[in-house]
């Protein structure tokens, strides 16, 4: 078969992204971070005033869509642009991760996203991680792998992960934070975050980053890709 179509779903700090990059870079695939696609959308809507902790506007968010431009540049890393910037680092704040699963709750963003997702997935040869690649974006994805991980080991790794970027948050800011976004994922109506039937289940609660690639590169390497 040569090149397939890899979707990695899971909960939030799961190491999704960690994985599908590694994976991506050993399969010589693109990898393609969807979460990152509405972190971006949700910073542009916050810059322009549409939506704040205090203040939501779907309406204005759905006028924003088409000023929204997005593309990833893959270089030793997948880093996405938005209008011609790069905002890896933008992104990732609390402030963004607060309101990131209201927006990809609205209708006509995930139509948006979707479909941008399945333009740059199409010739296969991709690793693609987010909330309902699996299910609604590639149900047909040859390799399909669901994450999941402990809650504290979910918590210590977002942690350490925005402190890594310069962000200092507390424990208990994270731990609420996570417990949110599981709620909203799972329960809107919009695309929830669910398991696809055919999903491989991996929970990296006490695996290395060595052992979860080398997990997943034996199921993709047993679907065809080489």
């Amino acid at each position: 078969m040569g090149k397939i179509t890899i979707a990695v779903d899971g909960y939030s700090s799961c190491g999704k992204s960690t994985l599908s990059n590694d994976l991506a870079h050993a399969l010589g695939y693109a990898y393609i971070d969807t979460g990152a696609m509405y972190r971006a959308v949700t910073l542009d809507c916050m810059q322009k005033k549409i939506i704040s902790t205090t203040n939501f506007s779907i309406e204005g968010i759905i006028a924003e869509l088409p000023n929204i431009k997005l593309e990833f540049v893959f270089g030793e890393k997948s880093e996405i642009y938005l209008t011609g910037k790069n905002v890896e680092k933008e992104i990732r704040s609390m402030e963004v991760a607060s309101l990131v699963s209201h927006v990809s709750a609205v209708h006509e963003v995930r139509v948006q996203m979707t479909t941008l997702q399945r333009e740059m997935g199409k010739q296969g040869g991709v690793v693609m991680d987010g909330r309902d690649i699996g299910t609604t974006v590639f149900p047909h994805a040859e390799l399909k792998i669901f994450m999941t991980a402990d809650e504290n080991v979910r918590i210590q790794r977002r942690k350490l992960e925005m402190e890594s970027k310069g962000v200092k948050v507390s424990e208990e800011e994270v731990r609420k934070n996570i417990h949110q976004r599981d709620v909203d994922d799972t329960t809107r109506k919009e695309s929830p975050l669910r398991k696809a039937n055919d999903a491989m289940v991996l929970d990296n609660s006490n695996l290395t980053r060595e052992q979860q690639l080398t997990l997943a590169l034996n199921w993709a390497k047993e679907r065809g890709a080489n």
